[in-house]
């Protein structure tokens, strides 16, 4: 295996979310490297899902995932990301379905449309991440564990994530706003494009209902990895910020990238939550 092909999907994760680099300072790669793989995996299936505008062409790449993965246990995978996952017991532990419901949930969710309210983008957000983080919770924790607080943070994070390419997806069939907010402040699909005063209520309800509903993930069952636990800990901080600002998007993109002394507590605060959970 070539450990440039592996880094290169590991800085491909990184890319997306740049402060999980202040997070691999808790979760060291020599003893945990199949941790950071399935970070990198994830992001690969997400590429794949949401980053393809073709659906023929992310069929494909998904189709080619099942059957990587499917056949991982007895194969030991083609892939880097693969072989280093299948290189831990763990790995083998989990049922093969475990390893390829991520997908068929991607697959599943290819060609839909825009939802029609916030408790709609919450539903069809969580076939695909539900199954992201029931993968990633029986990794960390086990079996035995409830992915409930994780498969409801990673829905978060995707939708927190989609309104940073409010603009850059404005022709797709799937926006970052439900129906009937786009309805309620009168915004039209070309308007997304532009900031309006309509548009920046918009995201702020927006908003508003992620931040609502990340304060309730609190009170879900289920703990979360070090990896997601700062994804959360950063996202609900930003979605705070940005909420409350008169041009939230504006907030939402300049504090997607940050790094620093808050973000470093954050870190450090979701791997101990992380490591008491392995002592509880």
């Amino acid at each position: 295996m070539s450990e440039a092909a592996l880094q290169s999907y590991i800085d491909k994760w990184l890319a997306v979310q740049p402060q999980q680099r202040i997070a691999l300072a808790f979760v060291d790669q020599k003893n945990y490297p199949g941790h950071i793989a399935l970070a990198a995996l994830e992001q690969e299936l997400l590429a794949a899902a949401y980053g393809i505008r073709e659906p023929q062409v992310a069929a494909g790449k998904l189709n080619w995932w099942a059957e990587e993965l499917s056949g991982a246990a007895t194969s030991g995978g083609r892939h880097p990301l693969t072989q280093v996952l299948f290189d831990d017991e763990r790995a083998h532990a989990l049922p093969s379905e475990r390893w390829v419901a991520p997908v068929l949930a991607a697959m599943a969710q290819l060609e839909e449309g825009t939802a029609a309210d916030f408790p709609a983008q919450l539903a069809a957000g969580s076939l695909l991440h539900g199954a992201l983080a029931e993968l990633e919770t029986a990794w960390w924790f086990g079996e035995q564990v409830s992915p409930e607080r994780a498969g409801r943070v990673a829905t978060l994070s995707h939708l927190l994530f989609s309104l940073l390419r409010l603009e850059e997806d404005a022709e797709r069939d799937r926006l970052a706003l439900p129906m009937a907010r786009l309805a309620r402040f009168g915004l039209s699909r070309n308007q997304l494009r532009m900031t309006s005063a309509a548009r920046e209520d918009a995201i702020r309800a927006q908003l508003d209902d992620l931040y609502a509903a990340w304060r309730e993930s609190e009170r879900l069952a289920g703990p979360l990895s070090a990896f997601r636990g700062l994804e959360s800990r950063h996202g609900r901080a930003l979605v705070a910020r940005a909420r409350k600002a008169a041009h939230p998007l504006e907030v939402l993109r300049q504090g997607q990238g940050r790094q620093g002394p808050g973000v470093t507590w954050q870190a450090w605060q979701a791997a101990r939550a992380w490591r008491r959970q392995l002592v509880d």
